[in-house]
């Protein structure tokens, strides 16, 4: 489709680009990761959980102050299509949050409530939601495809074997300072895993859907546009993306409910950090008072605390729900697969296709085509989830 040559049309192009030049430099999982996890971790569990750690993170390296200010010049007023016009002061705003998120990492209160403006925090029905998935009974741990049996570098020709079902390149990389087990690093294409971690089959299934089948998809499609705001991100994609990809897990019969408890204890510990727990009062509420393992209690506290209070990951359940219902309601998957974009913005992506300045997903996930679901569990667990 032929993109209109108006003013207005031009003007958009430019504040779009001009956007995408400045965000390249931002991608906030590249600095909310601590760089001594594994350090840290010794020291906390040798003072018996008492000690908070303390993390050291990578240098900024960008201008803060400079990156706010273009930000904020962009003559948003050239844009005469009200909808597209607030969607691009949406996300400056977004940007701009986000960018004091990075510039406060590592101090306590302030990256908290950075964090907090950007996330949000759970309601009291989503602590419920996590509280009613705690009651299910994980899956006998001893069965072979749960037992952890290969290092990052036996794990990674599983990901290039699944990775064959698309047509698309990426770059593998391996690392021991993320607090996830893998991670797709947007802005440089690259699938990042975890050295310090054992992965087992359910865990590769997991992550090949998640990761490569929704998130590397995502970024492969954003980069297929005229406008690079499906690249750089809609404002709050997160939940819309985290959610997509827990569901690309469901559909591919990876969803277990040892997975879905996970993410409930994510809920919690970020329900404690809005309580004012710290790092070892929020350790200690899932290790002692909900028996969870002392590694994956120490992660998932790592993940909630880094930086000094990161709220995100209490959307992998939420978005994981919107998802579902969305699904449920017979509605187009592939929309929502066009890049980083969030479900709320569903109208503006449409219009944005007709005026030809996006396209239709090029990628589709490929458990989307069908439901292969088996666990009656997992579908009642959703189905229930308020």
């Amino acid at each position: 489709m032929k993109i209109d040559n108006d003013v207005s049309t031009q003007a958009l192009l430019q504040i779009d680009k001009s956007i995408d030049s400045l965000v390249k430099q931002i991608e906030l999982l590249s600095f909310v990761n601590p760089i001594n996890i594994e350090e840290e971790k010794t020291r906390f569990f040798s003072s018996k959980y008492l000690t908070d750690p303390v993390f050291k993170y990578p240098n900024i390296n960008f201008d803060k102050f400079k990156l706010h200010r273009e930000l904020f010049t962009q003559s948003l007023e050239l844009i005469e299509d009200s909808e597209i016009k607030n969607l691009y002061e949406d996300i400056i705003y977004e940007y701009s949050g986000l960018i004091q998120c990075i510039e406060t990492i590592g101090s306590g209160k302030k990256f908290y409530y950075n964090s907090l403006r950007c996330f949000g925090t759970p309601t009291e029905r989503d602590v419920e939601n996590a509280k009613f998935i705690l009651h299910f009974d994980d899956e006998d741990k001893n069965v072979s495809d749960f037992i952890p049996k290969y290092n990052a570098s036996e794990a990674e020709p599983f990901f290039k074997a699944f990775s064959k079902k698309y047509d698309f390149s990426y770059t593998i990389k391996q690392s021991d300072k993320i607090s996830a087990i893998a991670m797709v690093l947007n802005n440089n294409r690259t699938l990042v895993l975890n050295t310090n971690h054992t992965y087992s089959d359910n865990e590769i299934a997991v992550l090949t859907n998640h990761e490569i089948g929704v998130h590397m998809v995502t970024t492969m499609n954003g980069l297929s546009h005229p406008l690079k705001i499906f690249s750089h991100g809609f404002p709050n994609n997160e939940e819309t993306q985290e959610g997509l990809a827990v569901f690309s897990e469901y559909m591919s019969d990876n969803l277990t409910i040892t997975r879905l408890k996970e993410l409930a204890y994510r809920v919690i510990a970020v329900d404690s950090l809005a309580k004012g727990y710290s790092f070892s009062k929020t350790f200690r509420l899932l290790h002692n008072q909900y028996d969870l393992d002392r590694e994956v209690a120490f992660y998932i506290t790592v993940r909630v605390h880094r930086g000094g209070g990161f709220t995100k990951d209490y959307l992998y359940l939420t978005g994981l729900k919107k998802i579902y219902n969305y699904y449920q309601e017979g509605k187009n998957l592939s929309l929502l697969l066009t890049g980083k974009v969030t479900l709320e913005y569903a109208n503006e992506i449409e219009v944005l296709i007709k005026k030809g300045l996006a396209v239709p997903a090029k990628h589709i996930t490929d458990s989307y085509a069908v439901n292969n679901n088996t666990n009656k569990k997992v579908d009642f667990i959703l189905r229930s989830l308020k």
